[in-house]
Order: C-alpha cells, then structure tokens, then sequence
C-alpha cells in the first residue's frame, strides 16, 4: 500500500469521526432529538442545549484514582509520538535517494548518482516525446528492484498507445540500460486533456512548451 492510499486513509477516517461528533453536537445544541422526535445515541451526554458535552461527574469520574494521569500523560505522549512520526514520514522519500551505477572497468569502483538526477533525465526524455505536455517521474523501491512511476499529461487529442511505446523505448530503456538492469518495471499513468479550441488557439499562437513537474 502506498504512502498517498495510507494519507488517504488516515484523513478519510478521521474526518469521517469528527463529522460524526459534529453532528451530533450540533443535533445536541439545536434540541433536533426533541424537535424531530429522534432519539439520540445510546450514552450520548449532550441531547438538549442545556446539557454539556461533558457532565461535571464525567469530568471529575476518575479524576481521584491514582492511575488516571499517568494513563492521560500516557495517551498524549502516545498521539504525539504518532503525528510526528507520521510528519516526519511525509517527509521522507518514498524510494531510494542514490542508485548504484554499474562499472564493468572497475570493479572495484562503486558509483553512485543521485535519484532526482535520474528522475530528471527520464523527465526530460519523456518531455520530449510526441504530443507530451506535462511530466512528473518518481523512483520508488520495488519488491527486488527500483520502479519508476510516471505520470504524463497528453496534448488533445494524443494518442496514448503510440506514447506507451515511445516511453517504453526510449526513456525506460535509457533508465533501464544507464542502471544496468536487466528489467526496470514502471507504471505508466496517462491523462489526455480534453480539446477546447479557444484555449488550443491560444496556446499555439503563444508557442508554449512542455512541462516537466
């Protein structure tokens, strides 16, 4: 599972809670139980605008065990050990930082070029391709080998299997061959824009070119 389907996740979840207690908190404050003649939630304390969220024997319940602090000092270290490790791993790569490049005249020799140097030339290969408008090309660690994934923006009206091909002998191949790797698996993601002619218009009179991102 990816780092971007666990954000997803994660933020799915947690929205989809406080949108539950906002709900009914507000359905508390509004006196909706009373007024639609809904009963509220079982051991739910707030179910009239009088009534507070919390009620001072719940606040006060545990208050006096000699175990209730350390538990709440506990959590909280817990909830902050967790959003910053979450932080820190939004930081953090997803794949490799270096490759290792193959010297066949030396073997003693071990070279290393930086992940972004490579991301970048393949960008730049891709760029250049056939009816390509936008690039955006990471490299990420693979069940036994790195894998590329790449994502490209096509010009109206493109044609997505001749640039699958184009991709798969020229930028690919180039990574494949510069790595020395007998295979380098990559996910190719495509999107054509749809035509709009006012705005095709525009843009060739103004000659823009391709982007890398």
């Amino acid at each position: 599972m990816s780092r971007g389907t666990v954000n997803r996740l994660l933020l799915g979840v947690v929205g989809l809670v406080l949108l539950a207690a906002g709900v009914l908190v507000l359905a508390g404050g509004l006196d909706l139980y009373s007024r639609l003649g809904v009963d509220p939630p079982s051991r739910w304390p707030l179910t009239s605008p009088d009534q507070p969220v919390l009620s001072a024997r719940s606040r006060s319940r545990w208050a006096g065990e000699s175990w209730w602090w350390p538990a709440v000092i506990a959590g909280l270290v817990v909830v902050v050990a967790g959003t910053a490790w979450w932080l820190v791993a939004q930081l953090r790569r997803s794949g490799p930082t270096t490759v290792v490049l193959p010297t066949p005249g030396a073997p003693g020799l071990r070279l290393r070029l930086r992940t972004r140097a490579l991301e970048e030339a393949v960008e730049t290969g891709a760029v250049a391709l056939p009816e390509v408008e936008r690039v955006g090309v990471r490299l990420v660690r693979g069940s036994r080998h790195p894998r590329l994934r790449a994502a490209v923006r096509m010009t109206p009206g493109g044609d997505p299997a001749a640039l699958a091909e184009h991709f798969e002998t020229g930028p690919r191949a180039g990574a494949r061959t510069s790595l020395g790797l007998p295979d380098l698996p990559a996910d190719l993601r495509i999107r054509v824009v749809a035509a709009r002619p006012e705005v095709t218009g525009r843009r060739r009179r103004r000659g823009k070119r391709p982007r890398v991102v």
